[in-house]
């Protein structure tokens, strides 16, 4: 398969900037994810790669290529939409054959790579069928058929499970992952979903208002995430976070004023200038404890018990309900006074004004 490089990336809609100046170097055989909110550019940045908008400024790469000017028939690159977009008057095979029919390519070749296909996605007995007599799952796996017959140098998705119920996305999710190992296909792949993110990336690119905001493995955003925004994004429930005062710095450490008491930090690169920060700690860091050495104390104003998880939602006086994950079977209850604390290791630390971490 082949690498894609982006330098400098950059796009304009008549002098509006929505994505500025991006770099982003995709590995060979690489699942790459673009995940942030909504109008966050990711979808714009595909599309880009793609050959679908155009490149303001910056270089854009396909193998050893440079693809800025190249029209997308010419990048050899295949693209899965969110709606599918399968012809209504075909069957299942002839919209998995019509861009190859397209391309020339012979009778033979053509069965050949359909037939190899239906039996990666398990599509050999919906041949004959056109895509009303589909499910949206079965119609998902036709457009990614769709894409794999051409044996392209890279697939690009773009949200392509966001039409599909919960169950059917953890299915066709499923298959992807599996799809993938398989055939170890250099893919970049967008959602907004950060499970689907963190279950399916090799490394995740966290992006926020046309800005890419960290990029890394999965778990490494999760326990070490470079921005505030970053550390509200990943994760669900996400991280509790409030400002607070810094009231003793020195070289060694500095003491935060929590809500309900005092935590001490290991200074790591040196004093903290500033006089607040803002805390962020996990929901399952917190534990229920003795009310002298509680970090937040209050009563339960939500319990929420899904089965294999609890959470527990603490009215402490912040701006926001406290989340704790709790035990699955804990006994517990709304209005139940309790006082928490955490792991200090388990703390993150964010400069109030640009939300940078604090290492």
């Amino acid at each position: 398969m082949t690498a894609i490089s982006l330098k400098q990336i950059r796009k304009l809609y008549g002098t509006v900037p929505v994505i500025h100046g991006v770099n982003i170097d995709v590995a060979s055989g690489e699942f790459l994810v673009l995940v942030g909110p909504s109008g966050c550019g990711k979808s714009t940045l595909l599309r880009m790669i793609a050959g679908l908008e155009e490149i303001s400024a910056g270089e854009l790469r396909i193998g050893d290529k440079v693809v800025n000017a190249l029209p997308p028939s010419d990048r050899d690159i295949a693209m899965v939409f969110q709606d599918y977009a399968l012809y209504p008057h075909m069957s299942v095979e002839e919209n998995m054959a019509f861009g190859l029919k397209m391309r020339g390519e012979t009778t033979n070749e053509i069965d050949t790579r359909v037939t190899g296909a239906a039996d990666i996605l398990k599509l050999q007995d919906y041949l004959e069928r056109r895509p009303a007599q589909l499910s949206g799952g079965q119609r998902q796996r036709v457009a990614m058929g769709r894409a794999i017959v051409r044996r392209p140098k890279a697939f690009l998705f773009d949200e392509p499970l966001s039409n599909l119920d919960a169950a059917l996305r953890v299915e066709m999710r499923l298959e992807i992952a599996k799809l993938h190992r398989r055939m170890q296909a250099t893919t970049v792949y967008v959602t907004h979903d950060q499970v689907e993110a963190m279950t399916l990336a090799d490394r995740i690119v966290v992006m926020n208002a046309g800005n890419v905001e960290q990029i890394g493995h999965p778990l490494d955003l999760y326990r070490k995430p470079a921005s505030l925004f970053v550390a509200r994004f990943i994760g669900s429930p996400t991280m509790n976070t409030l400002q607070v005062n810094v009231v003793e710095s020195t070289r060694n450490n500095f003491v935060l004023q929590l809500p309900a008491g005092k935590a001490v930090i290991d200074a790591g690169d040196g004093p903290v200038a500033a006089k607040t920060v803002t805390f962020g700690i996990r929901p399952e860091d917190l534990t229920v404890c003795d009310t002298t050495e509680g970090w937040f104390s209050g009563e339960l104003a939500v319990v929420e018990r899904l089965g294999s998880q609890t959470f527990g939602y603490l009215d402490a006086g912040t701006e926001k309900l406290v989340t704790i994950e709790f035990p699955r079977s804990a006994e517990i209850r709304v209005g139940e006074r309790l006082s928490v604390k955490g792991d200090i290791a388990n703390a993150h630390l964010f400069e109030t004004d640009s939300g940078q971490r604090i290492n």
